[in-house]
Order: structure tokens, then sequence, then C-alpha cells
């Protein structure tokens, strides 16, 4: 397997290819052939899939250090003690549930007995150990760019974090004197939607041979399946998300998240993003909020990015060269998810950019699994069907511009 640094040159080789052939039509003061146009496409395309891979790589890398530093701090914290035993037999408990059924194990813990008694034999339901949840939650977190960035708060339960929307920021500091009492803020205001967890679940099935005989441990194949579609169903509700029983996206205009007042159109042209209304998308938020904004575009956008120049002939795109940075436009990082909006027409939104840790994720780790044995029976096939509860919403709308066609 090719290394990082393989990668990111063999990445680098084909952006210059592409940049090549842009400048020589532009040499030869002429537009690009169709043959060119299509050999330029091939040649991002060829980007885009190297980037993802180094990005895969990079997260897989980032995980593997995670699990060794909290299998070390297991080691140190507890060899062999009795949380680490019963931790062990909640998850040989689930582990045997996955695979056939029923929780059994050698342990005849308390925390085995009520695991067991999680059971609903009827249903097939059970609430996985916390050591699951956990590990789901984490391989979301690596799958899904906007969790790494944003404000994450665990809920026990899918009560309110009861921490609404922020429409306006505290004041700035007063000065004052030693005996003098302090001035009370005004300006804090908040929106009237708060972070509440809603109900999703999603449907996996595994084969009954795969779960009684791969090397890999049941929880894992089940939990790896289990991330993907939850990261899938996550990303689109943080992007596009209505907000009615389900998280705000930063896509969708609303006056509980980001409004309208919060679109930058101006010098877009009604098909395209320009480098005019780019600058102008940065330049609407405050300095202190530009020091921490990033992009958001759907790749089909970077593509038109990845053509623009400034007015000393740059490009305003830049690709990384550095392991664990991302691409830059106008020195922001740019993140690509294939939920953003890609529709070049005019009116509608093509990016943002903002400060990411004001978009606040809830989560709750009322998890549970439900087992269906007989519906996939035909095929030789298990079936988890995953419930979880979450949320999410844009904070502080100033934090954020969206890009939008004029």
């Amino acid at each position: 397997m090719p290394n990082l640094k393989d990668l990111r040159e063999e990445r680098g080789t084909l952006v210059k290819q592409a940049r090549d052939i842009l400048d020589k039509a532009e040499e030869e003061k002429r537009v690009v052939t169709e043959e060119e146009d299509k050999q330029w496409s091939k040649l991002i395309d060829g980007s885009d899939k190297l980037r993802d891979t180094i990005v895969m790589q990079e997260r897989q890398l980032e995980a593997e250090r995670e699990a060794a530093e909290t299998a070390l701090e297991h080691q140190v914290a507890a060899p062999g003690g009795d949380s680490e035993r019963a931790a062990e037999a909640r998850v040989l408990a689930f582990r045997s549930w996955l695979q056939v059924g029923k929780a059994v194990t050698d342990e005849a813990s308390p925390e085995v007995r009520a695991l067991q008694a999680d059971i609903d034999i009827s249903g097939g339901y059970m609430k996985p150990p916390i050591e699951f949840i956990n590990q789901l939650i984490q391989d979301v977190d690596n799958m899904v760019f906007i969790r790494q960035k944003a404000t994450i708060h665990q809920l026990t339960s899918s009560d309110s974090l009861g921490a609404p929307s922020l429409d306006a920021d505290v004041e700035d500091f007063t000065w004052t004197t030693e005996i003098a009492s302090a001035d009370e803020d005004t300006q804090m205001a908040f929106g009237a939607r708060e972070l509440s967890t809603h109900p999703a679940a999603k449907l996996v099935k595994v084969s009954k041979k795969l779960l009684r005989l791969s090397a890999i441990p049941a929880e894992d194949l089940v939990r790896a399946r289990l991330a993907y579609k939850k990261g899938i169903t996550e990303e689109k509700a943080y992007m596009t998300g209505s907000g009615a029983n389900q998280p705000l996206g930063l896509f969708t205009a609303s006056d509980q998240g980001i409004s309208t007042g919060r679109d930058v159109s101006t010098d877009n042209t009604t098909t395209a993003p320009t480098f005019d209304g780019l600058i102008n998308a940065l330049y609407s938020l405050v300095s202190a909020h530009q020091q921490n904004a990033e992009w958001i575009f759907h790749r089909d956008v970077v593509k038109l990015l990845a053509k623009i120049k400034d007015g000393e002939g740059q490009y305003i795109w830049r690709q990384s060269i550095v392991d664990g940075t991302p691409d830059t436009l106008l020195n922001r990082p740019v993140n690509q998810s294939e939920y953003a909006p890609n529709t070049l027409t005019t009116g509608l939104y093509v990016g943002l950019i903002g400060d990411l840790k004001y978009y606040w994720i809830a989560d709750s780790l009322d998890l549970v699994i439900q087992r269906l044995d007989e519906l996939y029976a035909a095929t030789h096939q298990v079936g988890f069907i995953a419930e979880f509860e979450g949320d999410g919403m844009p904070v502080l709308e100033n934090a954020f511009a969206r890009v939008k066609l004029g």
C-alpha cells in the first residue's frame, strides 16, 4: 500500500497536469477544447479519489493511535481489576447475543446479569454495553468531518440539552475599578430552538456464517456497518436537515439557526461562484471567526473553484502537501461533503464558510439494538436495527456565511 508521501506526490502530479491544461488554453488566448475539458475532469476526479484515500488513511492512523493510548491507559489504570473483568464480561455477553441471540458468558457477574435483564425476549432487543456505544461514536467521529470540528455534548437520556440557540453573543468586558460594580450584559440573547435528541433508526444485515466464524469479533462487524449507516444519516442532517424532529442543517435557512441574513451572493454569477463572491463571503465574518473558519463544498463545486484565479493570475485553491492538513481556498481549509448542495442554479446555495465549533451536536447514549432472526433467514442473514437519538444545530449565525449564486 502506498504511503501518504507517495499518495500526496501522485495527487500533486495530477493537479499540476490539470492546471497545465488550463494554463495552456489561457496562454493561447482560447477556451479549452472539449477533449481538454474531458481530460481535465478525469485528472481532477483522480485527484479527488486520492484526496479521499489520504484522508481515510490519516483518520485510520489517528484512530489506531487513540486506540493504542486507550489500551495503555487501561493496563496502567486497572490491570486485571474487577472493573476490567466486568467490562470484558459485558462485551462477551453482547458478542454472544449478536452471534446466536443469547447473552452467554462464563462470567457470572452482576453486570452480566443486568445486561441479560435488558433483553426483550419477544422483540429481541438489547441495550449494548457502554464500551460498544463509545466505540461506535468514535467510529462515526472518524467518518464525519463535522463531528471532528463541532462542539459535542453527550446526554445520558433523551432530555433536552437546555442550551437554546445563541442569537447574540455576550458584550465585551467593561473596564472598571476595584470597587465599582460590573455592568450587566444586555446583548446576549437566545433563540427558541433547543437541542433535544430525536430518534432515528438504521438496519444492517450480516451473514450468519460471518458472525459465527469470522476472526473479527461480531461486535466489530456490526459496529462498523452501523457506524457507516449512522455517519451518512448524520452528515446529511448536519448539512440540510430541516430541524423538525431532526438536526437543523447548515444549509437550511432558519431564524432558529442561520437565517437568510447570512447569505452572500454579491458578485457571484447565476451559475457559479466567483473570486470576488468568495472574498465577500469570507470577509462577511468578523476577524475572530475568520481565523477559525473553514469552507464546505460539494466536490462538483470544488472542480469549479480549482479553475478560479485571483487578480495576480494565481489559483486561489491550494492542494495540501503536508500530512494531516486539508486543501485550502483563500488560505482557509476546505471540507468536501457529498451532501452539500451542488445544483448550480440562480438563488441556490453552493457553499459555506464558518467556525464549525459553533455547530453543536447532542448525542444520546440510549442506543438500543434489535436482532431480527426470521426476517432474513432465507438468505442466511441476521438483521440488526439500531435506534439512536441525537440532534444538532448552528448556535451562532454570525459565525457562518453561506455562498449563494446571484
